[in-house]
């Protein structure tokens, strides 16, 4: 039986500053794990996708996401701002 290990994603997005969204760290494992645990040390929302950490996780720190990819990820910005949205409430 295979074991689960954990996969996470940062990215990033500046719509002043990038094209698209740009993949900040990738990691699985330990590796993940400190990468979920910075994102919560400095409030920074958490999205939880396998499809897409799977899909994302392939491709080098600090490149742009594809095009293919855009969707989702729009999707998932909304949630971000619906969040943000909230806490100034």
């Amino acid at each position: 039986m295979e074991e689960h290990v954990k996969k996470a994603v940062a990215l990033r997005y500046d719509p002043e500053e990038d094209h698209a969204p740009k993949i900040m760290a990738t990691g699985h494992g330990v590796v993940a794990e400190k990468i979920l645990e910075k994102a919560e040390e400095n409030e920074v929302p958490i999205h939880h996708n396998e499809k897409l950490v799977k899909e994302l996780i392939q491709f080098k720190v600090g490149t742009e996401i594809p095009q293919e990819l855009y969707e989702i990820v729009a999707q998932v910005l909304i949630f971000v701002e619906g969040l943000d949205t909230k806490k100034v409430r």
